[in-house]
């Protein structure tokens, strides 16, 4: 009998995340900010999409439409479920790349993103995707892919090459997967408890180990324990893309946009005397320790003139997702904690304060006087996009266009936090993509959908439904164990949603 999960973790779910480098907007800003020409997206494609929960954000949030596959059939079935939910244009399948690939209906696509999948396949596979690269995205399209790189995974290697052995040999098949992945960490300690030679050449991967323990079981059974992984340097990713025609545009990771706040001035300085921006990217990632890298690839990169980058810079839209006084000017970045300069960010936050879309060239004329550069506003806003203080934001036909697809994901979303925190995202029409809402606030959102209008009345369904499933809140740790006290911290935390949260919500056009 062939194995469908050719090595791959298929009886575990994987977790039911958000990841906004695949949302088209962010393409924008990254291409502006770095002096290229960006496509127009209308057709997009994920490949092995997990939960779904990404592609089905972005279909209904945007007018896009979506393709997308992952092999996992519980997880396909879920993801066609808000598809169905949302009506947008989203095309799920759950097919093996190869069978995928060979579908003859598929478009030409503007855009092709792998979050989470490259680095735990076989080269097989690796090829496939690479042959449906070079077929499939049109010339000026863009590729989106993340992948562990070394050099930050190389002394990590071994020791998950032991952790899957141990998995593979030790463990009892039937136990399932959580209790033999937790038998391969504890052995890893025991030996670790040994001092052997391997640790004291290596002392990263004590913590490493500490921090695989303390993570979410699903997300370490497919992080950690397929039969394929393989963290790959730059230049390794560079050279398997080659037959797909792609050069590398520029980081998805908008923080790794600064060098003043990840390579020091005398790592600049060597950096800049390399003059092949290939070698370059490889260099830089032994300065910062690269260990997962998050990139835009581009097949036919065209830069703009300082016009052009200048102009369609200035048109660019963004909106500020947190309340003005929420937002924290310090970051953590390769140089580790880094302070952004209140007489530069705070006038900028000031005139975004009002929550509404705004370009950079009103925010700049609102700023203008108080010394500030347009190259200052500029990466202010790619600092502020990255820590996700702002976002993109489509233009007010795509808003108006998405928003019941929207709505009705939204709604099917708040439903589902009923009986399950997994899901803490919903999609706005303004952004084109997802923004972070607890379960908590989704339940307080469906209490005005069923028109509540009270705080005390939104905590007082949130905690019907809590209480209908023998669940409490935790306090500083602790549950609290009666009634009253959880309808308590219920409604002090609905009065605060109140007042910061939904002004935000409701300018982002969610709920």
């Amino acid at each position: 009998m062939s194995d469908w999960t050719a090595g791959y973790v298929a009886d575990i779910g994987y977790t039911f995340g958000y990841y906004s480098e695949l949302n088209p907007q962010r393409i924008k800003l990254a291409f502006l900010n770095a002096g290229l020409a960006f496509p127009e997206i209308g057709a997009a494609c994920e490949l092995g999409f997990g939960q779904g929960l990404s592609t089905n954000i972005h279909a209904a949030a945007s007018i896009v439409s979506w393709h997308a596959t992952d092999f996992n059939p519980a997880q396909a079935g879920f993801a066609r479920q808000l598809a169905a939910a949302s009506g947008a244009n989203a095309h799920l399948f759950d097919d093996a790349f190869a069978d995928f690939a060979r579908r003859p209906e598929l478009p030409d696509f503007d855009f092709i993103g792998l979050h989470g999948i490259w680095s735990w396949i076989s080269d097989e596979n690796r090829a496939v995707i690479v042959d449906f690269i070079r077929r499939k995205l049109k010339v000026g399209g863009v590729l989106y892919i993340s992948y562990n790189t070394q050099p930050g995974w190389a002394a990590m290697v071994p020791m998950r090459d032991l952790l899957t052995e141990h998995f593979d040999v030790m463990g009892v098949a039937g136990q399932g997967v959580v209790p033999r992945i937790d038998g391969a960490i504890t052995f890893a300690e025991k030996l670790l408890a040994t001092n052997p030679l391997y640790a004291r050449s290596n002392p990263s991967v004590v913590e490493r180990l500490k921090g695989i323990k303390a993570q979410n079981r699903n997300y370490v059974a497919h992080e950690y324990f397929n039969r394929d992984w393989l963290p790959m340097p730059f230049s390794s990713m560079a050279r398997w893309l080659a037959p797909a025609r792609l050069s590398f545009a520029t980081s998805a990771h908008f923080l790794d946009h600064v060098d003043a706040i990840n390579v020091t001035g005398e790592q600049q300085g060597l950096l800049h005397e390399i003059p092949d921006a290939m070698f370059r990217q490889s260099v830089r990632d032994f300065m910062v320790n690269q260990q997962f890298r998050r990139d835009y690839w581009v097949k036919g990169a065209r830069k703009l003139n300082a016009l052009e980058q200048s102009e369609a810079l200035r048109a660019q839209r963004v909106v500020l997702l947190q309340p003005r006084a929420d937002v924290s000017l310090t970051l953590t970045a390769g140089l580790g904690e880094a302070k952004m300069q209140a007489t530069v960010y705070a006038p900028i936050l000031d005139a975004l304060a009002t929550h509404q879309p705004t370009t950079l060239g009103q925010i700049e004329h609102a700023i203008s006087g108080q010394g500030i550069t347009f190259a200052q506003l500029v990466q202010a806003v790619v600092l502020l996009t990255g820590t996700g203080s702002l976002s993109a934001v489509q233009d007010d036909a795509a808003i108006s266009r998405a928003k019941p697809y929207t709505a009705r994901l939204n709604a099917a979303l708040c439903d589902t936090a009923r009986g399950s925190n997994d899901i803490s995202y919903l999609a706005s029409p303004v952004s084109g993509g997802g923004i972070g809402v607890s379960r908590f606030h989704q339940l307080f959102l469906l209490a005005i959908d069923r028109g509540k209008e009270q705080p005390v009345e939104w905590a007082q369904l949130a905690w019907e439904i809590l209480a209908s499933q023998g669940q409490m809140l935790l306090k500083e740790g602790k549950p609290l164990e009666t009634a009253e006290a959880n309808l308590t911290e219920l409604t002090a935390l609905a009065a605060d949603f109140a007042v910061k949260p939904l002004p935000i919500l409701k300018a982002l056009q969610i709920g």
